[in-house]
């Protein structure tokens, strides 16, 4: 491993847009969660597939590592060059190259946000629905397979994403998938690269999958007595197949963090947002239909948004409600994680992991996308105190554990990183080793994102 060389060699191909000014990496050195300040070497800002591909040749030369860098919103400490090395930040890779309305598909660079996005599409009648809660790059969304707040009718990024162009770690430039919708031609290699979080090759270039945008919303928060009641409303609405947009889920004490937050007045108990979309005949009948089974379940105080100005301030509640949940405890530094578990075994995996959570008395609100039996807990820590930051990681161990024996997963949304690397065994078994097979075979070095995901010698 030679990273100096690397930086030298890189310097000239970019020259101003190699940066090495401390502010840079820093920046490139944060995480959204717990993890340490961690900078890299130097940042690069590449403007297209080749200079991409040509910084990965000289890296690849070097065994210089390389970590991919949308904007920064991940989880479990994704993007921090945790052997140092190169951080390639795509936010230059920004345009919209192609919109097909006709096909109902869009092609663009890694670094276009979602937001961005959408607001391109609104003439067209199209709309990307995949929404974090995060303004991700839709580069990082594929490369963490993220889903989020809309996954419950439209899917997650798996779904959504119908192609991708791919710089492996030696330079080679290769194309996956076609604008097909379906094929059946070898390995598919688009789902490989979606999820691998950098670890196999930067994505240069995605061919995603468009929407409808529905002709009418509706969306409401409604209050629930207890968790039990919430969650069982959610399971019967799934069961019974009515098509929610979206179904989520907060707790009393994160119904307390976004009402000081955010200056609502909604009851300190457990509550669920839901949104449908269709036509409007559609919409009133899932509308009703929901509201007698939430009815049945102890649902209270209904409250419902149809303009698109109270849809998005109800929505922009629940996508504040992490900033909410730090500002509950000021100075507070949050463990954040998630797990999925099947629909059948939710109700027993919130009621479980909220008695945990009370036992272990460090503030811990829930939320999540319940509609695919994930949540996500926020354990907020004061970083002084070393037995708080034990306990949450022992909560956040056991949580895990719990998904696991629920047959679900470590996680549902957030990805692995190297904070969910201890729990691969114990959720793949041999598979894991297979992942490193694949590792091995398309990154010898070792040289993109080192120490995430694979087997790292146990």
């Amino acid at each position: 491993m030679n990273i100096s060389a690397a930086v030298d060699a890189l310097s000239q191909l970019l020259g101003e847009r190699l940066s090495r000014s401390k502010s840079d990496l820093d920046n490139h050195g944060r995480s959204e969660s717990h993890f340490p300040l961690t900078p890299p070497d130097a940042v690069a800002y590449p403007e297209s597939t080749e200079e991409v591909s040509r910084i990965m040749k000289i890296c690849h030369e070097h065994e210089c590592p390389v970590v991919g860098w949308g904007v920064g919103t991940s989880l479990e400490g994704h993007a921090l060059a945790v052997k140092g090395g190169v951080v390639v930040d795509f936010t230059r890779m920004n345009k919209i190259i192609e919109v097909s309305p006709e096909d109902m598909d869009v092609r663009v660079q890694p670094g276009v946000t979602r937001e961005d996005l959408n607001v391109d599409l609104r003439a067209t009648g199209l709309f990307f629905p995949v929404d974090p809660g995060a303004n991700a790059t839709l580069g990082g969304m594929a490369a963490t397979r993220a889903s989020g707040t809309t996954a419950v009718r439209y899917g997650t990024m798996r779904d959504n994403v119908i192609g991708l162009e791919v710089v492996l770690a030696d330079g080679r430039i290769i194309r996956t998938g076609t604008r097909a919708r379906k094929s059946s031609a070898g390995y598919d290699l688009t789902a490989m690269f979606v999820g691998s979080e950098g670890t196999l090759g930067l994505i240069t270039e995605l061919t995603l999958r468009l929407h409808g945008q529905p002709m009418a919303m509706s969306s409401a928060v409604c209050a629930f007595d207890t968790i039990d009641g919430a969650v069982n409303a959610v399971i019967e609405t799934i069961q019974m197949g009515i098509p929610m947009a979206r179904i989520e889920f907060v707790d009393a004490a994160g119904t307390k963090a976004v009402n000081a937050y955010s200056g609502t007045n909604f009851p300190a108990v457990p509550h669920l947002l839901v949104e449908f979309h269709g036509s409007d005949s559609a919409v009133a009948e899932q509308a009703e239909e929901f509201g007698e089974i939430a009815r049945e379940h102890g649902a209270t105080n209904f409250d419902w948004a149809t303009s698109e100005e109270d849809r998005k301030r109800l929505w922009d509640i629940r996508h504040k409600a992490y900033y909410a949940m730090l500002a509950s405890r000021p100075g507070s530094r949050a463990i954040v994680t998630d797990v999925c578990v099947p629909i059948s075994r939710l109700a027993e995996a919130v009621t479980e992991t909220i008695a945990d959570i009370e036992e272990t008395g460090i503030p811990a609100p829930i939320l999540g996308h319940v509609g695919d039996g994930n949540f996500h807990s926020a354990i907020l820590i004061d970083e002084t105190n070393p037995d708080e930051g034990a306990a949450a990681k022992a909560l956040s161990h056991r949580m895990a554990e719990r998904a696991l024996r629920l047959g679900g997963t470590v996680t549902g949304e957030h990805g692995i990183g190297m904070g969910k690397l201890g729990y691969m065994r114990a959720e793949h078994g041999d598979a894991w080793d297979v992942m490193g097979t694949l590792k091995q075979a398309l990154d010898p070095k070792g040289v993109l994102n080192p120490g995430k995901i694979i087997p790292q010698g146990e």
